[in-house]
């Protein structure tokens, strides 16, 4: 006789779906916008602000000054090895992009 199958958990199940539909990968590289100031510390937060994650992996970056977007510009291998380190969507590059900061 053959038991019926046990039905799957929710989560488990949007988890095996987010894997096979690619969008979890998009869902993790999105977080890369709001992790930003976690990621890359205080100092730097406080210049810049994360905009948005292009489908190829570009992550936007607004910086206050051209001097800082420079100076970010030389760090960006190690900023990107820390923005990469714990997920599995891989940001790619980051643009960095002169302007005023949308700050509440």
């Amino acid at each position: 006789m053959n038991r019926p199958k046990a039905p799957t958990p929710f989560a488990k199940a949007l988890e095996q779906w987010l894997a096979g539909s690619g969008l979890g990968k998009r869902l993790d590289l999105a977080t890369a916008v709001d992790d930003w100031p976690e990621r890359v510390g205080p100092q730097i937060a406080a210049v810049t602000q994360a905009v948005s994650v292009t489908p190829d992996g570009t992550l936007m970056v607004r910086v206050a000054t051209p001097a800082w977007a420079t100076e970010l510009g030389l760090m960006t291998p190690r900023i990107l090895a820390r923005l990469n380190g714990s997920r599995s969507g891989r940001v790619q590059h980051i643009r960095w992009m002169v302007g005023p900061l949308d700050r509440p």
